[in-house]
């Protein structure tokens, strides 16, 4: 069983040596990660640990490594040394697979800019996630059962897109399009999901609806947000990793973190209050 540090309770202050893990039902775990690109250090000796069910916020300036991390879970990149490990009990480390064996795993990405399929309906956007890899041909004409037919009925009631099940998913407003994605994930039954910015250019009604549809994925999913609205990170947010340079610059609360410092110096005094 993967064990993240264990910290002594009355030590508050935001530090990365100070993080409030509690549990030991750590579902990923980034130890020692390192990541160059030209000889630019992008993730530099990267520790991270994420508890099964937790939603877990990132936050951290332009050039932090944010989204190098999310690539190195879904090997997209590969990393320099380090491991990355996935599930719970011992884990299986990752560093090495594919991106479609970490697919097949239960690890999900949701890209900032939705990736839907436009000139389809928003029902068969829902089949495409639930049949994953199969190419869009095969999947559409395939024939459907009334168990994966309850199931896409299910996941578009969850992210409230039910009564748009025959739309075109081109028409859907831009909130609607993320809601449509986080959808594609929950078809796929990912276990984990990866979700970049999804308040990115979303009104603020839009924004507050994502927080409470990640709020009620959290538990029976585990969830990584990045994200710089942080109005929207006091939203969902109990526990917040900062980013800086590719390493952990500090963890805690959202009062924590935007108390710290080293945090309002590197990123919060940036404007972004």
């Amino acid at each position: 069983m993967v064990e993240a540090p264990q910290l002594s309770r009355d030590r508050t202050r935001c530090h990365p040596r100070l993080t409030l893990f509690m549990s030991s039902q750590v579902i990923l775990a980034a130890e020692g990660v390192n990541k160059a690109f030209d000889g630019f250090k992008a993730i530099n000796d990267l520790n991270f640990y994420l508890d099964e069910g937790e939603l877990r916020t990132v936050i951290g300036p332009n050039g932090a490594g944010k989204s190098t991390f999310l690539d190195l879970i879904t090997g997209r990149t590969r990393l320099d040394s380090g491991k990355i490990t996935f599930g719970t009990g011992v884990g299986e480390e990752i560093t090495s697979k594919k991106e479609y064996e970490i697919y097949r795993m239960g690890i999900g990405r949701k890209f900032q800019t939705p990736s839907v399929f436009t000139e389809h309906s928003v029902f068969d956007n829902i089949l495409l996630g639930l049949r994953g890899h199969r190419g869009v041909f095969r999947t559409l004409f395939a024939k459907l059962s009334s168990e994966d037919s309850d199931r896409i009925e299910d996941v578009l009631k969850i992210v409230g897109l039910f009564g748009k099940r025959n739309d075109q998913a081109g028409s859907l407003a831009h909130g609607q399009k993320q809601w449509l994605e986080i959808g594609m994930l929950l078809a796929q039954d990912a276990k984990l999901l990866l979700v970049d910015e999804p308040a990115a250019g979303m009104t603020d009604e839009e924004t507050h609806k994502t927080g409470e549809l990640l709020l009620s994925l959290a538990g029976k999913h585990s969830i990584i947000v990045i994200e710089h609205d942080m109005v929207f990170v006091r939203q969902i947010a109990k526990k917040v990793t900062v980013l800086h340079q590719g390493h952990v610059l500090c963890e805690g609360t959202v009062d924590d973190v935007q108390n710290d410092p080293e945090v309002r110096s590197v990123y919060l005094g940036r404007g972004k209050h």
